[in-house]
């Protein structure tokens, strides 16, 4: 659900330029990739389908070895993150739920889409939407990966990162002038998504001085075949302009050549896609946009398709598509990819009891659906498991497990076969890495928890404080 872009440069615009937005999972991230635009680039006839509903696209095994979990289960019953025991980690953090994250597997996924794209002059771009941790930006960003941002404060943490501002585009359906006028500042790359959002940029430009290099966001109305709060590229998604509006968008570009260049094409079609022919489908869309924006003489070098490749949430060893096979379905500019792909990341939670109401289990955590609310917004499944081995007369049942917040939504995992827990026994609900923390709130006043990642050479590291009571008050203060 978040996304990350690959992007290649055509030798006319400087190599700085790149898209991205994706992030975590034991998968690669989702991203947006772009190549340069050739003429014989553009043609149907360069793209190579994939068809992964029918046929595996690498061999089972091979896969698993590249995509490895970096949390697995021992032989002796205990849940580990690269070799590390996860109890020994519960029972030294300062403060309980916490997120967990592993920096080795960040690394891992970046270098998946860096393989898949040797040979291409491509950029590999992070939306920090998916996941807005400072230390994990920092990281991204040493690995060479430029930034997708959809505010202006996602920008100014970007730029506070280390991101090259030129390295980066600005998405989003309702930018606000302020943001706009400092990414024109920066020399961010900028996509248009509406009438009202084409003249914001104008007048960004005018504030800042500078001319925008910006991209035209297209609604291709390609199903996702995904959840459809996480579809952003059929008809009736409030993202990208319809076809029968492009005349009029190249005719007003026009009137402001101080103001814009126009040097791409955009489309973003969701996140969790399990089927890479979708983005097959969508690229021969956009080529053909392509083809009838250049007739109009401009000079279009960045074809820029986003989404998210989806990953085994469940845990089954299902086959699903690599990096490779994204990149191998489309032979054009730019493709996306989305935040569940940079790393596995779990939260860690105590169960506090287990209760039955007559008819159903519940295990009762002091997680909840404010520090994780993907399971209760997308109806999202994410595997839930024991941190260590259950006593060997544990009764396997079946339970709701749920939070303390006050709301029947309040739930992490629903109807999940457990060994029955003892109390304080920990629970770790996975794939949680991509718009989960980013999507935290305080509901309840439940305070943000603190997250930690294993590093490279085994030890855990905070990379983030978790938000006290007194932190609520300090917004008060002085008035």
């Amino acid at each position: 659900m978040a996304s990350t872009h690959l992007i290649s440069h055509s030798p006319s615009i400087p190599k700085t330029f790149n898209f991205n937005n994706s992030f975590f999972s034991k998968t690669p991230f989702p991203q947006n990739l772009v190549l340069p635009l050739k003429a014989s680039s553009f043609k149907p006839r360069v793209l190579r389908a994939v068809n992964t509903a029918n046929t595996p696209l690498v061999d089972p095994a091979e896969k698993k070895t590249q995509f490895k979990h970096c949390f697995t289960k021992s032989d002796d019953g205990y849940l580990y993150c690269e070799n590390v025991k996860v109890q020994e980690i519960m029972e030294s953090v300062d403060r309980r739920p916490f997120y967990l994250y592993s920096k080795p597997q960040i690394t891992r996924n970046v270098e998946a889409y860096k393989d898949a794209l040797q040979g291409l002059n491509s950029v590999i771009g992070y939306a920090i939407k998916a996941n807005n941790n400072l230390k994990i930006l920092e990281h991204l960003r040493h690995l060479g990966c430029g930034a997708v941002l959809v505010s202006g404060n996602e920008l100014r943490l970007a730029l506070r990162a280390g991101f090259d501002p030129t390295r980066c585009i600005f998405n989003g359906n309702g930018k606000i002038l302020e943001d706009l006028a400092l990414a024109a500042q920066e020399g961010v790359f900028i996509n248009i998504d509406s009438e009202f959002d084409l003249e914001n940029i104008v007048a960004a430009a005018r504030i800042a001085g500078k001319r925008v290099n910006v991209l035209l966001r297209i609604n291709p109305d390609v199903d996702p075949q995904v959840h459809p709060y996480v579809a952003t590229g059929n008809k009736n998604s409030k993202f990208g302009i319809r076809n029968e509006k492009l005349q009029w968008f190249l005719d007003a570009i026009k009137e402001h050549p101080n103001e814009v260049k126009l040097v791409g094409a955009h489309c973003h079609l969701g996140s969790t896609i399990t089927k890479v022919d979708i983005f097959r489908d969508a690229a021969v869309i956009m080529i053909n946009y392509i083809d009838q924006i250049r007739d109009q003489g401009f000079e279009v070098n960045y074809l820029n398709i986003g989404g998210g490749l989806g990953i085994d949430y469940y845990h089954s060893d299902a086959v699903l598509p690599t990096p490779r096979d994204l990149i191998n379905t489309g032979h054009v500019e730019n493709y996306p990819l989305e935040s569940y792909y940079i790393c596995i990341s779990l939260i860690i939670i105590y169960n506090d009891s287990v209760k039955t109401n007559g008819s159903k289990n519940f295990i009762v955590i002091d997680g909840s659906m404010a520090e994780l609310i993907r399971p209760s917004l997308y109806d999202a499944y994410q595997h839930i498991e024991l941190v260590s081995p259950a006593p060997a007369d544990a009764e396997i049942s079946t339970f709701d497990v749920v939070g303390p917040v006050c709301e029947s939504a309040d739930f992490l995992g629903k109807g999940r076969e457990l060994p029955t827990p003892a109390k304080g026994t920990g629970l770790v609900v996975h794939d949680a890495g991509a718009y989960c923390m980013s999507m935290a709130s305080t509901y309840n006043l439940k305070m943000r928890p603190p997250e930690y990642w294993v590093e490279e050479d085994g030890s855990v590291s905070k990379i983030r404080h978790g938000e006290t009571f007194e932190d609520h008050i300090r917004f008060f203060e002085g008035l």
